[in-house]
């Protein structure tokens, strides 16, 4: 979709448009996209090994886990806006930068206190580096070029996503010079190098109308509300849920209470409010927002049990956990190829289609497990996990394209930040439900058989959560 620009967005233009961009710039974003998403799932199949080298604690390995997402929750709506404030480009460079610093402070942590600090900063850097990638995406795209930009984009999520068990475990395995754990966050360094060497020649600056100033107030506001909401939903399931966990949900309704009153305010005065409060205006961008957060909640959650049923049910080893998830990707992978053409040609309901599709497999894998118990042939979960993939690649890739359609090319990595970190959000209540869910129905005194039931109820709950996905669809405008 083309948008015709007011002279005080025309600033947000590239600097050196083109009428057909280069694929190069792509490249560049998604190299930066892809590992930032890899690291959020490939530390999983480390923690063992980690625990163990760095005598880390229970409290420790939390955070080795939570920081990362933590920091990049708080951190998106604030990047976001600075990107369309002082340059896509340099916040892009900037972040990835960051990013292969921390990266390699994790793969050298001497301590664990060191590492979680390392994997915090980790998580800062990805904040501030991924509204820029669809903020670029949406100005220098446009048409068909734009489609197929954002399939690319959900294609390198969905690879990150998808593969970083497999990945971690393989690189952990082969252990490269000896490096064990501290690979899976070494390798990051030498991509982030060569990314880097090339992004201020391929990727074109872009910027916001100059003159405006970064909302500090409503930075604070957002940070805190955002924290206080992410925060106890990813330490309260393993901690019993304390009280500090309850101090802090509650807490976080007024502080984004007042950042919206904060908001409107300064829009009335004419101001540089941290999210014009007008994107939400745009049917597509209020509802994808919802839909995003609610999809995200079934496939966070989804990665969790199935890597617990595996590992801990099954008895896998981190690698071989990992080439259960292969069919995963595969499904993934072929669907969304194709997910371009169905999105033309179903408009909206091509999204509906992906949120069935994954119900199915789900349904699927929790009638599988079930049935194959704790002995039974893994390998029936396969088609369970092929269904359930190309559910996945028929939503994701058209779902940015959707929610990002009408929204000014100014606003267009605030938008951005806005609807990452409803992902981050919607993936945290999504793994504090279903670790709800899945650890009542292991019980008091979990044993190997009892893994397939919990892994089934888990399941039940995220076929209801997906057909919901399918309904919230519906909200979305017809055309698109």
């Amino acid at each position: 979709m083309s948008t015709t620009l007011s002279p005080e967005t025309a600033a947000a233009r590239p600097e050196t448009p083109a009428a057909k961009p280069s694929w190069g710039t792509l490249l560049v974003l998604l190299a930066g996209v892809f590992i930032t998403t890899l690291d959020f799932f490939i530390v999983n199949v480390a923690i063992p090994a980690t625990q163990s080298d760095l005598h880390a604690g229970p409290s420790a390995i939390q955070f080795i886990v939570a920081g990362y997402g933590l920091a990049v929750a708080a951190g998106l709506i604030t990047a976001g806006r600075l990107g369309d404030l002082y340059g896509r480009r340099k916040l892009f460079v900037l972040g990835l930068g960051l990013f292969t610093l921390a990266s390699a402070a994790c793969g050298m942590a001497p301590t664990a206190g060191f590492l979680v600090g390392a994997r915090v900063a980790q998580g800062i850097a990805a904040a501030l580096l991924t509204p820029q990638v669809l903020g670029i995406i949406n100005i220098v795209y446009t048409g068909e070029h734009r489609a197929k930009a954002f399939n690319a984009y959900g294609l390198a999520i969905g690879f990150g996503a998808v593969f970083g068990q497999l990945i971690g475990g393989a690189l952990i395995k082969v252990d490269l010079a000896g490096l064990g754990w501290r690979s899976i966050f070494l390798i990051n360094v030498p991509i982030g190098i060569a990314t880097l060497a090339v992004t201020r020649r391929l990727v074109p600056e872009a910027r916001s109308a100059s003159g405006a100033r970064l909302d500090l107030f409503g930075t604070v506001l957002v940070s805190l509300g955002l924290v206080a909401i992410v925060l106890p939903l990813v330490q309260g399931q393993q901690q019993g849920w304390p009280e500090w966990t309850w101090l802090c949900l509650a807490s976080a309704l007024p502080l984004l209470a007042a950042f919206v009153l904060h908001q409107r305010r300064l829009r009335a005065r004419s101001g540089s409010p941290l999210i014009d409060l007008a994107l939400f205006r745009e049917r597509a961008f209020s509802a994808g927002v919802l839909i995003s957060l609610a999809f995200q909640m079934t496939m966070a959650s989804f990665f969790l049990v199935l890597a617990l049923y595996l590992q801990d049910g099954r008895g896998l080893s981190a690698l071989e956990s990992g080439l259960i998830f292969l069919p995963l990707g595969l499904g993934y992978f072929a669907a969304s190829s194709m997910s371009g053409r169905v999105a033309a040609r179903l408009g909206r309901q091509a999204l509906a289609a992906g949120a069935l599709a994954v119900a199915g497999g789900y349904t699927l894998l929790a009638e599988t497990a079930t049935t194959i118990g704790t002995h039974g042939s893994i390998g029936w979960l396969i088609p369970g996990l092929l269904v359930s993939g190309a559910g996945m690649g028929l939503f994701i890739p058209p779902l940015p394209a959707t929610v990002l359609a009408g929204v000014q090319p100014g606003h267009a990595a605030a938008a951005s930040g806005v609807l990452s970190t409803c992902q981050q959000a919607g993936g945290a209540i999504g793994v504090a439900l279903i670790g709800v869910v899945f650890y009542n129905a292991l019980g008091t005194h979990p044993h190997a058989g009892s893994f397939p039931h919990a892994f089934g109820i888990g399941l039940a709950l995220l076929v209801g959560l997906s057909a919901v996905v399918a309904g919230l669809v519906q909200l979305l405008p017809k055309k698109g």
